[in-house]
């Protein structure tokens, strides 16, 4: 479904992306990993046409992302943000549902309420928390509201930027437990870039490691732990000596 081909990004004299090759088949999960400031999230962008690489060429089903029309390609996507990024000033019902209320999504506003309230209860969050704040909830709920707006439209992808970053050992788990289940539910193609590896194997159906500007190594979750590549050996190890300079 998303196909990246010699994909090169700089931002003045810092290459970030050097020629990434990656292939992501529909209905799979993805993972990104690699350390912090690698180009996970500029990757990202590059898919969600955010930012333009300067070389290569990003596909969705086929066609160049670059010059698909706007409203159109976004709407097939949905994401989940590191920090959840809810709108204060909105109540959670009101977040949940933000693209239902404008835009070629739009819907009556009874009607967006009542999906907002469904994907809220997916996510396990009663009805009675559709008409709070953001700031009255924990960092576990407001991720689940997140959540629950990025599946609010039926995207056919599905995007999660650090989905468990900030949140204890357990809520971690929980919000990847969402994460497979919901994603499974819908069919969805999702991809995730994250440093934490109980999300990539609570998550992944592939995995896909990126250093130094380029995919390092792909393959299933399943063959990751012998892989035999030095570089996701020591990233999963959590190991300070390695082909990859821990920075100091």
């Amino acid at each position: 479904m998303i196909q990246l081909d010699k994909v090169h990004k700089t931002f003045g004299e810092n290459r970030v992306l050097r020629g990434v090759d990656l292939t992501i088949d529909s209905g799979t999960s993805m993972v990104i990993i690699g350390g912090s400031g690698t180009g996970k999230s500029v990757l990202l962008k590059s898919v969600l046409g955010l930012v333009t690489p300067v070389s290569g060429l990003i596909t969705l089903d086929g066609q160049d992302v670059s010059k698909a029309e706007r409203d159109a390609f976004l709407a097939r996507f949905g994401m989940l943000f590191q920090g959840a990024a809810l709108f204060d000033s909105l109540t959670v019902w009101q977040n949940v549902a933000f693209r239902l209320l404008r835009g070629s999504l739009k819907r009556p506003k009874s009607e967006a309420r009542d999906i907002a309230i469904e994907k809220l209860r997916r996510v396990g969050l009663k009805p009675d928390v559709a008409d709070r704040f953001p700031a009255e909830l924990s960092g576990g709920m407001q991720k689940r509201v997140g959540l629950a707006r990025a599946i609010a439209a039926e995207p056919e992808i599905i995007f999660f930027d650090e989905p468990t970053t900030g949140l204890d050992p357990i809520m971690s788990g929980v919000i990847n437990d969402l994460i497979r289940e919901i994603v499974t539910e819908m069919g969805a193609t999702a991809m995730t870039i994250t440093h934490d590896m109980s999300s990539v194997r609570a998550i992944a159906d592939n995995v896909a490691m990126l250093h130094d500007g380029l995919i390092q190594w792909t393959g299933a979750v399943a063959d990751m732990d012998h892989s035999g590549d030095p570089y996701l050996d020591q990233f999963i190890a959590g190991r300070a000596t390695g082909p990859i300079e821990a920075v100091r």
